[in-house]
């Protein structure tokens, strides 16, 4: 298929769509606000919005390129892409099908089961099924303690770990007020988390060094991922080599399975006998100087604002026809 031409971004009018109503608002605006400073500081024309204030159809003519520093519902789920499209905005990174694929966990799954790669076995919390019934599920697929998250989010936030049955159905009980529609029941791993980042380069596609991380926490929670003083990173990973070569094999297998474009990054656990498992995929992983696809970037020799510049460039690089 073919592609539009790649202009000199250096004319162009960028806008960093960044905010908006998800419960990741507050890592979106930091992933807009470094974004935005990377680039005005290079000389262009950038301005940094907040899509909570602003209507994209007021857009068109205001700016030529949206670059998305958007994290979770409505903004990393295709509605915001969808939108673009409708607009004929050129925007970054992945189309309305891949993002839509990526956001939704346990649709994502299913694919990865399809196309036979390891991910954690898992149940659907549906609202629509009593409690006694997903218990039973689980107690019967499933052994404790099993991780609780929400279908459709990011950041781990309303993530957690239900070591038995009683704090299973308190969890269950609680996400019924929070504002993810839907919860999933996974398998617990004990394993080391991992990242992946897949980046377009001057038409190519580049895997970024594996990101690995030791969590002091549970697990690798929000708060973690916050705070540098309650994890260690290693960025190449210090992992065997037959370990990062599997995880960046499968990172580009989660890449085409799905449809992405420009830039993804895939989430891994390694356990200790050997097993990589995917847990997720973020087809929007955050822009911040200090987050870990800047973090893998830099390992791979990219500096951050040459990153931001590669990225605005997906857009200009989807075909034609992107579903």
């Amino acid at each position: 298929m073919t592609t539009t031409t790649v202009p000199d971004i250096d004319t162009l009018r960028i806008g960093v769509l960044c905010g908006g109503d998800s419960p990741e608002r507050p890592g979106s605006i930091a992933s807009g606000e470094h974004a935005a400073k990377a680039l005005a500081d290079t000389g262009i024309a950038t301005e940094l919005i907040d899509i909570a204030d602003t209507s994209l159809s007021a857009l068109p003519g205001r700016i030529d390129v949206a670059l998305l520093g958007l994290h979770g519902l409505h903004g990393e789920d295709g509605k915001v892409q969808g939108a673009l499209e409708v607009i004929g905005m050129p925007y970054t990174g992945s189309g309305v099908l891949a993002s839509a694929l990526g956001m939704h966990k346990p649709t994502f799954k299913n694919l990865l089961t399809h196309d036979r790669i390891d991910t954690p076995r898992w149940v659907v919390v549906n609202p629509d099924i009593s409690i006694e019934s997903t218990l039973s599920v689980v107690r019967h697929t499933l052994a404790y303690p099993v991780f609780v998250k929400p279908s459709s989010g990011g950041g781990s936030l309303a993530a957690g770990i239900a070591h038995d049955e009683a704090t299973l159905r308190r969890m269950i009980e609680a996400a019924a007020t929070d504002p993810y529609a839907e919860y999933m029941v996974e398998e617990y791993v004990q394993g080391i988390p991992c990242t992946v980042g897949l980046v377009e380069v001057e038409g190519r596609l580049v895997t970024l060094p594996v990101h690995d991380v030791e969590a002091k926490n549970a697990f690798y929670d929000y708060e973690a991922k916050h705070d540098p003083t309650l994890r260690i990173e290693h960025c190449p990973s210090i992992l065997p080599a037959p370990i990062t070569e599997s995880m960046h094999y499968l990172a580009r297998r989660v890449f085409q399975m799905i449809g992405a474009h420009g830039v993804l990054r895939v989430d891994f656990l390694a356990a200790a006998n050997g097993r990589v498992t995917v847990l997720e995929c973020n087809t929007l992983p955050g822009l911040s100087q200090r987050g870990n696809l800047a973090t893998m970037a830099k390992a791979g020799g990219i500096p951050y604002p040459v990153l931001m510049h590669h990225v605005v460039r997906t857009a200009f690089t989807k075909p034609t026809y992107l579903p």
